[in-house]
């Protein structure tokens, strides 16, 4: 994706009346960098209100054994309620009118991103049953020879704009933009939710710039502490499919997939993770992440 930068007129370096040049000069460079001030940090809280009532009444977090932590959306609940419906509608208007060009600092942008994309997967399973039915898994809306066709459909409208989730999990969190501002983290496959048991867990919380490092951090650090996304038997370490998946990400963001966990796992890990001699990859459990689903893990 091409996403816009900012272009500003530059002034010319006349002195200003009463200044010497050198002040001129402070004075336009001082308009100059107040164009890139951080967003506004209330901007993302305030756009995602209505997704933030959705996910207080409707997720659970399951604290485990080990401070591993899953979660549970109850979907059949939300369709349920009354103020559903609405709250996708005002949700779904606020994004489309949402001009992503003032997030022009690194919490903001990542939250504001991160919560779209929790977002729009949750509003397409709610409004987009299958024969009448809720979808037993993302699948669903695919075939035989797509069936993660929903990742790659440009349904999701920011700004007048539309985009696939995809798009704006690996194109914009984790594409060439952010990458080139600093701002690519490989932590995003541990905050994006795809709604299903295999994925790391959706927060009851919406991202925040105040908060986002921190649930990053935390989303990775205690999805790592469930079997869903490691465990050792003796020297073979079994990791989550997303270290397969996105194997270059996460060497680009620490150098090596051992060293990212030695980076964000608990510490108390470390020493059983680093004498593993080999790496196998969990199979990913694509059903829903529906608490009849979730139950097995909570315990």
């Amino acid at each position: 994706m091409e996403y816009n930068r900012h272009s500003y007129e530059i002034m010319p370096l006349y002195p200003i009346r009463g200044f010497p040049a050198v002040l001129s000069a402070l004075v336009v460079l001082s308009l100059f960098l107040s164009a890139e001030a951080d967003a506004d940090p209330n901007i993302v809280a305030e756009t995602f209100q209505p997704y933030a009532e959705l996910l207080g009444q409707f997720v659970t977090e399951h604290d485990l054994p080990d401070d591993g932590l899953v979660s549970s959306f109850d979907y059949r609940s939300a369709l349920e309620h009354a103020e559903t419906s609405d709250r996708l509608a005002e949700q779904r208007q606020r994004l489309a009118e949402f001009d992503p060009d003032v997030l022009t600092d690194r919490d903001s942008a990542n939250a504001f991103w991160l919560n779209a994309y929790n977002f729009f997967m949750i509003a397409h399973i709610l409004e987009n049953p299958r024969r009448g039915e809720l979808v037993s898994s993302v699948r669903d809306y695919g075939h035989l020879f797509n069936p993660y066709r929903v990742f790659r459909r440009d349904l999701f409208d920011v700004g007048g704009r539309k985009y696939s989730l995809s798009e704006i999990e690996l194109d914009i969190l984790l594409g060439t933009e952010f990458q080139e501002r600093g701002w690519k983290d490989a932590r995003v496959h541990f905050t994006v939710n795809c709604a299903s048991v295999g994925c790391p867990p959706l927060r009851a919380d919406i991202h925040t710039a105040d908060n986002v490092e921190y649930l990053m951090a935390e989303n990775t650090r205690r999805s790592l502490n469930t079997s869903l996304h490691l465990w050792i038997d003796n020297e073979v370490l079994y990791l989550s499919s997303l270290f397969d998946w996105y194997e270059d990400d996460y060497v680009e963001h620490s150098g090596s997939v051992r060293e990212f966990l030695n980076d964000y796992a608990d510490p108390d890990l470390r020493p059983a993770i680093e004498a593993t001699q080999r790496i196998r990859f969990i199979d990913y459990d694509w059903d829903l992440n529906s608490p009849e689903n979730m139950q097995p893990w909570i315990r």
